[in-house]
């Protein structure tokens, strides 16, 4: 039975390792159920190596924000750029994010993708104007447009924006500090020496501000790096990044503490982000503090509690919404079922003209797998060649 992923979650440190061939099948069963099986999700999207592929990733991703992708919002036109008021801003960033792109892509498909990226934050912005654009919020959009094109990266950063996001977008930067003011807090519990020798230095945390907005695509250079914490992100708490910034500087501790205790020096230190960083540890760290230390303990402090956060607020309902979610294969039926047009009296039937590929797909898995395939055969042929072929 699915059930929200809040503070109290039954994920635990430490699950057993499962093989690659056996996780997409576990991410399978969880998508193809009915209702779909969030928890699933959430637990593939957190375990070691996350959701594996960009095509996972365009299946779960929307689930883990409650998206149908059967009904996403228009392309948006070049129109929508006229006299808006941040349009000049946006403009500058993106064509300041090209080490955002891959390397080696060709000038022509940057610079279509750039333009995408363009319509895709003014798009979000003009449709809720309670929303205002931040420096930053260009690194969160243009990893949605890579793994999912434009017209599903509007609908994930639409979500986003009005939930996990959403307290980077008010007007003033306070609430952006606010959320920032739970880091020290995770970092005294777990490290009082540490944390002491940094509120002595009076380093504060706006070291970690660009990794918070950005969810740290602007500071990491590794893609695959930062398409695995989004994985993590999208499957947790709107404060998991900030969990994530103090696993980082407990995971430094000893270079913190040999470092000169002035802010200077230490604000210098941990700015400078590590590339090596053991990702997988760190992630299943951060999940772990989050359980340990929840956001409501933490809030008691007297820092956290003059000021409400909407992005926690809004997380339990976001939540309910992702556990009533049909599977594809059903929201496919709906959106055709409206689409449908009659000829000679009969409803048309779309081709599918994969359908031989999938079933030697089917087969392959039946034959390597032996027996724990044949509980997705039956739904298989809802999904991709190029997903089944990847248990191969």
């Amino acid at each position: 039975m699915n059930r929200p992923a809040g503070e109290s979650g039954d994920r635990r440190a430490g699950p057993p390792k499962i093989s690659r061939k056996q996780k997409l099948l576990d991410i399978h069963q969880a998508l193809t159920s009915d209702p779909v099986d969030i928890d699933g999700l959430r637990r593939a999207a957190v375990s070691e190596g996350g959701l594996l592929t960009d095509e996972i990733r365009r299946k779960v991703w929307p689930k883990l924000l409650s998206v149908n992708v059967f009904n996403l919002p228009p392309k948006p036109g070049k129109a929508i750029r006229k006299a808006h008021k941040d349009y000049n801003q946006v403009l500058l960033d993106v064509r300041r994010s090209l080490r955002r792109f891959p390397d080696g892509m060709r000038e022509d498909q940057r610079q279509v993708l750039q333009e995408q990226l363009i319509d895709t934050m003014l798009y979000i912005l003009k449709v809720h104007p309670e929303l205002h654009y931040y420096q930053g919020f260009h690194d969160i959009a243009v990893t949605f447009l890579l793994v999912v094109g434009e017209r599903m990266g509007i609908a994930l950063l639409e979500k986003l924006s009005t939930h996990h996001l959403r307290d980077f977008m008010d007007p003033t930067i306070d609430s952006t500090k606010h959320i920032l003011n739970y880091l020290m807090p995770i970092i005294k519990r777990e490290s009082p020496q540490l944390h002491d020798y940094m509120d002595r230095s009076e380093v504060g945390t706006i070291f970690a501000l660009s990794w918070l907005i950005t969810w740290y695509g602007h500071v990491l250079n590794n893609f695959h790096h930062i398409l695995r914490l989004y994985d993590f992100f999208l499957a947790s708490h709107p404060l998991m990044p900030v969990y994530f910034a103090a696993v980082i500087v407990l995971h430094r501790r000893e270079e913190v503490l040999q470092c000169d205790c002035d802010m200077p020096s230490i604000h210098q230190l941990l700015s400078g982000i590590p590339q090596d960083l053991p990702y997988e540890a760190l992630i299943s760290r951060a999940d772990c503090l989050f359980l340990q230390h929840p956001p409501s303990v933490l809030a008691k402090q007297a820092a956290l509690q003059h000021r409400k956060s909407i992005a926690i607020a809004s997380f339990q309902e976001l939540q309910q919404a992702t556990l009533h979610q049909r599977p594809d294969s059903i929201l496919r039926e709906q959106h055709l079922h409206g689409h449908l047009h009659l000829e000679n009296g009969n409803p048309a039937i779309p081709a599918t003209g994969s359908n031989q590929l999938i079933k030697m797909a089917v087969w392959g898995i039946s034959a390597t797998l032996g027996a724990a395939a044949l509980a997705v055969t039956q739904t298989a042929l809802e999904w991709a060649p190029d997903f089944l072929l990847q248990l191969f």
